[in-house]
């Protein structure tokens, strides 16, 4: 028997591995599905069916997917492309500053790099081989686009069956307990719609300002780097201090100064976001203390990537509503 679970659990890890993908695009889709259920439920109260509040928010979600790829994707591609090209310059206008010859000393050390920089990015094959052959990014732009679709069908096929499948889920349970995993199977998915969509939010408020506030301070390629303080934004805990530090990295490039003004811009709309943007956008979704959404990032992120580290906030939340509502009144029984 012990030889057959140690076969069968082999197996499952390696179909798990074969499957990650689908798996991670479910996932994804899932939460995507809760994150836009609330909107769902606020067009359902004002009195539209729920099939026609499913299209509206499918409809706004498809706009706003085609706007960002039509309208920032090719601008961001752009200034990526400038940055590239234009970063041997960046270092070595920065290796000239007096600062830097204070900080570091001699710049010999520092030319070398440039030229080697330099040489590296303006053969192709290079820019090429960085993500492992040509061959591996089409295979990788192919899989994110079939991913993409697979998610955006799969999130329409959640969005609109949530309720059956919840229904069918309660058929299995006892119903002298029916009532209570009814209403701890709500307040999950309450819960984690609240947190995603609130998520998203924060993330949106911090690309915008970041945004306008690189702008003001003359800070280059603006438009690619807000698109990245967006998407690290969307990881809890660490992905605002990520895109502060990146950002303020680039600030660089143009002056001391500059680096400073925008790297003291993170740091009052981080406390301006932790004390007053998140405690009211969140309301309260999901309530996790902080050694245990690191925890659950870290091992989110080892398990699943990024989407892992983006989920493992919820994850938490869910686990610890069941704990309190289930474990620990049983606990206090005996």
């Amino acid at each position: 028997m012990a030889t057959l679970g140690g076969l069968v659990a082999i197996a499952l890890g390696f179909a798990f591995t074969q499957l990650s993908t689908v798996v991670i695009c479910i996932i994804g889709a899932l939460f995507l599905a809760l994150g836009l259920d609330p909107l769902v439920r606020w067009l359902t109260r004002r009195r539209i069916p729920r099939g026609f509040s499913i299209l509206i928010v499918f409809a706004l979600v498809i706009a706003f997917a085609a706007a960002v790829f039509l309208l920032v994707i090719p601008a961001v591609v752009d200034q990526v492309a400038e940055l590239v090209h234009n970063l041997p310059g960046a270092i070595a206008a920065v290796t000239k500053e007096p600062w830097f010859t204070r900080v570091f000393g001699d710049t010999s050390g520092s030319q070398q790099l440039e030229k080697d920089l330099a040489s590296f990015l303006s053969d192709p094959v290079n820019l090429v081989s960085l993500g492992g052959g040509v061959l591996k990014v089409g295979t990788a732009v192919a899989n994110g686009v079939s991913g993409g679709i697979l998610v955006v069908v799969l999130t329409l096929f959640f969005l609109g069956s949530l309720d059956a499948v919840k229904n069918s889920f309660y058929v299995l349970v006892p119903m002298s307990k029916r009532a209570a995993v009814v209403d701890i199977t709500d307040q999950i998915v309450v819960s984690i719609g609240k947190y995603v969509s609130g998520q998203v939010l924060l993330a949106a408020t911090n690309g915008v300002f970041g945004f306008i506030a690189m702008v003001l301070t003359g800070v280059p390629y603006a438009g690619a780097l807000a698109v990245v303080a967006f998407l690290l934004a969307l990881i809890p805990l660490v992905g605002t201090v990520i895109s502060a530090v990146l950002v303020t990295f680039v600030a660089l490039t143009v002056s001391p100064l500059t680096a400073v003004i925008i790297g003291v811009y993170f740091l009052v709309y981080m406390q301006v976001e932790a004390y007053v943007l998140s405690p009211r956008v969140m309301n309260k979704a999901v309530d996790v203390p902080g050694i245990l959404v690191v925890i659950g990032a870290l091992v989110g992120g080892t398990l699943l990537g990024v989407l892992g580290a983006l989920i493992a906030v919820p994850v938490v939340a869910s686990v610890l509503i069941v704990v309190k509502q289930v474990i620990v009144p049983r606990q206090a029984l005996k």
